[in-house]
């Protein structure tokens, strides 16, 4: 499996291009916006994109999802159904932040814990993490070692929790209970700012390091 980051919005949020290099079918993990410029980054890879997949339902990262599901015909798969609670706020969140219209939309499927999504022949397992929000998910490729972790953690940071429904212990919760136990040698994409490894951060992350 092979990726691309795909800086979209005001917010510089990570929308990541996930495609199956033996099928070259591929997914938008969190098109949060700038949808022309995901689709012609798409196009330009030769990838056919089969789905969206959505780790949460803030704007910025959610924010696309309807129009692009829309415009190519594809489902859209995820979060957890309790983040129904932000997507179903998606128009007013869209005026809220001065962002484009959002386009409604409910998600093809909800996701728990322990479910898989497929992107072509690859398998990616579903990591139920609330704490930024309540229904939010990871999504983990076990074969590459890589995770897609939305706004739960950052390099040197984690995600809010003053959100409606954020919850700090619950947060610490998800990334001591769901992350760490994938490995140390984890590479990982953040909804904002450069990749990690859970190791670093294990190592240095003055929030949830273990020497925080």
């Amino acid at each position: 499996m092979e990726y691309r980051i795909i800086p979209v919005t005001p917010f510089e949020q990570n929308c990541t291009l996930l495609w199956c290099t033996e099928t070259m079918k591929g997914a938008f993990v969190d098109p949060g916006g700038d949808l022309e410029r995901l689709q012609a980054g798409a196009a330009k890879l030769g990838i056919g994109i089969e789905k969206i997949l959505l780790t949460h339902g803030h704007i910025d990262h959610a924010g696309g999802a309807g129009e692009l599901a829309a415009r190519l015909g594809v489902p859209i798969e995820g979060p957890q159904r309790e983040e129904a609670f932000w997507i179903e706020q998606l128009v007013a969140q869209a005026r809220g932040f001065g962002f484009p219209p959002a386009r409604e939309f409910t998600p093809d499927r909800w996701l728990n814990d322990g479910d898989t999504v497929t992107v072509g022949k690859e398998t990616l397992q579903v990591l139920h993490t609330p704490g930024h929000t309540p229904g939010h998910v990871v999504f983990f490729h076990a074969p590459s070692k890589l995770a897609l972790v939305g706004d739960v953690l950052f390099a040197g940071s984690i995600g809010r929790t003053d959100f409606p429904r954020g919850d700090y212990q619950t947060l610490m919760d998800s990334i001591h209970r769901k992350l760490w136990p994938l490995g140390n040698d984890v590479k990982f994409i953040s909804g904002h700012g450069p990749m990690s490894t859970f190791g670093e951060e294990r190592r240095s992350n003055p929030f949830v390091g273990d020497n925080a």
